[in-house]
């Protein structure tokens, strides 16, 4: 659990760079496209990365009429259908990328190494992700969306379980629209409330907070059931 912990709360100790407002502000005119790429990496193969908070603060850039992400003359309509598009697309393929690399590389990915690497692709989380798995099946690909971490290795233990691609591209795919458009959208409707828009560094943390307890109950539940077993005569 101290280990997990000290992941969950890794989004928060990292620099400004990957703090979603300045990260979007820093990229400028190349927000979408930047954020876009980071959605691609994080499903691909890397999980320290701000999916959830970054998703919601490209939401919010739009409602508020952010410059850095436009479309010529386009209205904001049009604009979050455009960019929801491009979010949703990246997600899949990075998806596409992390189920080769599970049916591939993932046995030398995750052998023990020492360090921060080590930390975050251990085979503990390779078994956690793979117990996720196995309790919700092809769902697993559509649920995990809202779990750091098993958003990006549950599609490499469906590389490495041998799913069909047609299987595996029909659930990520819809995990995808339901995670990426979800809540794009949800920072584009909250983005306009005043609360909200003047407090957004305070929001994005507590979406990162959020975005962690189900990964933290699940690990409870793990020791819990652990310990169980030890009991059992």
């Amino acid at each position: 659990m101290n280990v997990l912990l000290q992941l969950a709360l890794v989004p928060l100790l990292l620099p400004d760079w990957l703090d979603p407002e300045y990260l979007l502000t820093a990229l400028g005119n190349w927000a979408l496209w930047g954020a876009a790429f980071i959605i691609f990496i994080e499903c691909a193969i890397f999980p320290v990365l701000p999916g959830d908070s970054l998703l919601f603060a490209v939401g919010l850039f739009i409602a508020n009429d952010a410059p850095i992400i436009h479309f010529g003359t386009l209205g904001k309509p049009a604009v979050l259908t455009i960019s929801i598009l491009v979010l949703v697309t990246a997600a899949v393929l990075g998806n596409v990328v992390g189920y080769w690399v599970g049916k591939k590389i993932s046995p030398w990915l995750f052998k023990p190494r020492p360090g921060f690497i080590g930390k975050v692709f251990s085979q503990r989380h390779l078994d956690q992700t793979h117990d996720f798995f196995e309790r919700y099946g092809s769902k697993a690909l559509v649920m995990g969306r809202f779990v750091p971490f098993v958003r990006t290795f549950v599609t490499m233990v469906a590389g490495a379980a041998g799913m069909s691609f047609r299987t595996f591209i029909t659930w990520t795919g819809i995990g995808a629209v339901v995670w990426a458009a979800g809540v794009t959208l949800l920072g584009y409707f909250l983005g306009t409330i005043d609360f909200i828009r003047n407090n957004i560094d305070a929001v994005l943390v507590a979406i990162v907070l959020v975005s962690v307890i189900p990964m933290l109950i699940e690990a409870w539940l793990h020791r819990r059931r652990k310990a169980a077993e030890v009991v059992e005569p």
